[in-house]
């Protein structure tokens, strides 16, 4: 094999590395950067309420969608809710672990549209830490 061939070879594997490795950091860098840049949604989060109420009522719906390999059923408790600007609103989430081995998910929230993720405050989340859940535990998360 030519010289030529070789470095051929060692730069396709050299991409291929790159890539994967690319891929395996492409969540936390993302997650990082909506953090950061606000981009994407995603909420701020916050210790205290805001003071005033507005007089618009926003009506705020809650998915749970979960990856197809996670053995889990996941759902809200109430498909929507209505609140006005700075009022705090708690809703819980219903989890259940469907194995009989322990299994651990972190849930990643997100706002859409996009432009009013600036709008809100979570103060309280599930989404903030991995949860895991025993098995057969069933379990609800709270979301303030």
């Amino acid at each position: 094999m030519t010289q030529k061939a070789k470095n051929t070879i060692y730069l396709l594997i050299l991409i291929i590395l790159s890539m994967l490795c690319l891929v395996y950091a492409s969540v936390p860098l993302y997650s990082i950067f909506c953090k950061v840049t606000g981009y994407g949604g995603t909420v701020r989060t916050s210790t205290i309420t805001q003071p005033k109420l507005g007089k618009t009522i926003i009506k705020i719906r809650f998915n749970a969608d979960i990856n197809k390999e996670l053995p889990w059923k996941f759902y809200p408790e109430i498909p929507y809710t209505t609140v006005k600007p700075g009022e705090q609103k708690l809703i819980f989430y219903r989890a259940e672990n469907l194995t009989n081995e322990y299994v651990s998910g972190m849930a990643v929230y997100n706002v859409t549209p996009y432009k009013v993720g600036k709008y809100f405050n979570k103060v309280a989340c599930f989404c903030f830490t991995k949860q895991t859940l025993s098995p057969y535990q069933k379990t609800i998360m709270p979301v303030s």
